[in-house]
């Protein structure tokens, strides 16, 4: 019991410290979505050797490997019994709904597309966050939020030609289980650790993500090739764990709907990779659609809510 009062003193201390530090928060957040950007494209690279299930199980797997890991190494006490749900809501959504989701959307989506979910992400997450938590962001922010939310819009359906497809209502439902993960997850990062939060997720979907992992490794075709175990180990450890530990850490210190602008602009980041990594084409637009992004971040990180 004294062992669990000091665990649970110290890491309230830590939350503290990082609430205190909105500068270091801001550069969390973005490491963060430096990190998120990385992750159509790495899918894209995991879908060539695995099938879209093995793909999503086998990374929930392998990230709570390593989050299950450290919290047995630390010694991390059990989260309190009223944290609990929201945990579950942080595994349905950013564990389990999104990567699935999206993963499937890829398959006949090219990444430049997909990228619009991350568009329309940082509002969404702001809505849900002033509906839960009860923020209420200033005039000035929902400008800036909402002009950054269509620069991007306007951005990733020129390019798509307006088709609605059935990747496009994979790529909708990811945005609302993604937002509503994205707001519990910081809910619960500002009385605990961030990476305690995704940490607890990923092991609460261990019962689900083993079996399935295993059934889908015999029913779908798998190759390992160079691009497919890179673009796996990258979703696992990159998107799944470090860069929700740094993004939570981000959320908790400078507030969700601060933070969840600094995701407008992770499509341009995504198209860079997209490009670099897999050969995409770059569209004309992306470096004036970069400066309003770029400008509409400004804005919302001077705006007081």
């Amino acid at each position: 019991m004294r062992v669990q009062s000091s665990a649970t003193t110290a890491s309230r201390i830590a939350v503290a410290t990082e609430r205190d530090r909105p500068g270091l928060g801001t550069l969390q957040a973005a490491l963060g979505v430096i990190a998120f950007s990385l992750t159509f494209p790495a899918t894209a690279w995991g879908l060539e050797g695995f099938g879209p299930w093995s793909l999503v199980a086998v990374r929930s797997v392998l990230a709570a490997v390593i989050a299950g890991g450290a919290l047995l190494a630390l010694r991390v006490p059990l989260p309190a019994r009223r944290h609990w749900f929201g945990l579950a809501v942080v595994a349905a959504g950013v564990v389990l709904g999104f990567p699935l989701l999206t993963t499937l959307a890829l398959e006949t989506s090219t990444t430049a597309h997909a990228a619009v979910v991350v568009g329309l992400l940082p509002l969404t997450t702001a809505l849900f966050s002033a509906l839960r938590v009860g923020t209420r962001p200033s005039r000035t922010f929902w400008a800036a939020a909402l002009a950054g939310a269509a620069a991007v819009l306007a951005f990733t359906v020129r390019q798509s030609g307006g088709a609605l497809s059935t990747a496009d209502v994979y790529l909708f439902a990811a945005l609302l289980v993604c937002a509503a993960g994205y707001t519990e997850g910081g809910r619960l990062a500002r009385v605990m650790p961030g990476w305690h939060v995704i940490g607890w997720a990923l092991v609460l979907c261990l019962p689900l993500t083993v079996p399935v992992a295993a059934f889908a490794l015999t029913q779908e075709t798998v190759r390992l090739t160079a691009h497919s175990v890179t673009g796996l180990l990258w979703v696992a450890a990159g998107s799944q764990f470090l860069g929700l530990v740094v993004w939570y850490r981000g959320m908790a210190a400078v507030g969700i709907p601060k933070a969840s602008q600094l995701q407008l602009a992770q499509p341009l980041l995504t198209l860079v990779w997209s490009v670099l990594l897999l050969g995409e084409h770059l569209p004309v637009a992306a470096p004036l659609t970069a400066a309003a992004v770029l400008v509409c971040i400004a804005v919302t990180q001077r705006a007081r809510g």
